[in-house]
């Protein structure tokens, strides 16, 4: 099976280091997204000690981290001491604080620095005109639409990310991820739709170096082989 293409760029999202190696050997995938859910799975105690290990072992990656936060004068000071970490760094932060505060002023603060952020959890077209408008024009930043998580609520999330498109496609110093990414099909979705990134957790990368293109019958020689296999393996019969 040939290797995967395409025009949307793909990041991986986790923070097990060899993991991150394993998956960097895939010329496909080009950047690296984390959040603090991910670092507690992956046994991370600490923080900076990891964010600087990654940062030397992908110094050529794009490479997001989130502040912790939730007051202006401490995620300030949280986002540039990431920011320090590399060239290529991301500071993600929250549109809202936990206390349900817009982080738009912290936003536009950081990037009228330089700082390049990545701002998260965005699950609304209304958060994602509130981002672009508070990114000072020239410095890089992500915005992050939590797609997968909106699907979850049982809503449609096709309208919520052509809408984000459209939000941000006059800003080139803005890229769209289209994030809390479920399956393989979500990526030709958003390439299709026009979405800059795609950040995909290591399971469903492994699916798309293993299955990404097979034809149906494919699908179902597989499936049939699989269940052949579990079969042997339990010992199970029907019939004596």
């Amino acid at each position: 099976m040939s290797t995967p293409t395409f025009k949307t760029k793909i990041y991986s999202d986790g923070a097990d280091l060899e993991d991150m190696k394993a998956i960097n050997q895939n010329a496909f995938v080009t950047g690296f997204t984390t959040n603090p859910s991910l670092l507690k799975k992956a046994g991370v105690t600490d923080y900076l000690a990891f964010a600087k290990k990654a940062v030397a072992t992908f110094p050529d990656e794009s490479i997001s981290f989130e502040v912790f936060s939730n007051d202006y004068d401490t995620m300030l000071k949280e986002a540039k001491l990431l920011h320090e970490l590399g060239p290529h760094v991301y500071v993600k932060v929250p549109i809202r604080t936990t206390a349900g505060e817009p982080t738009t002023d912290l936003i536009h603060d950081l990037t009228a620095a330089g700082v390049q952020v990545n701002i998260t959890a965005i699950a609304t077209a209304e958060q994602v005109k509130e981002s672009v408008a508070a990114i000072v024009p020239g410095t890089p930043s992500i915005v992050s639409i939590f797609v997968g998580r909106v699907a979850d609520t049982g809503v449609d999330p096709m309208p919520f990310v052509k809408k984000s498109v459209e939000l941000t496609a006059e800003r080139d110093d803005v890229e769209l991820l289209w994030a809390s990414t479920r399956e393989i099909y979500n990526i030709t979705q958003a390439e299709a739709l026009g979405v800059d990134i795609v950040t995909v957790p290591p399971t469903i990368l492994d699916k798309l170096v293993a299955k990404y293109g097979q034809t149906g019958d494919e699908v179902t020689m597989n499936t049939v082989k699989g269940f052949e296999a579990d079969i042997k393996a339990t010992g199970l019969k029907i019939l004596d």
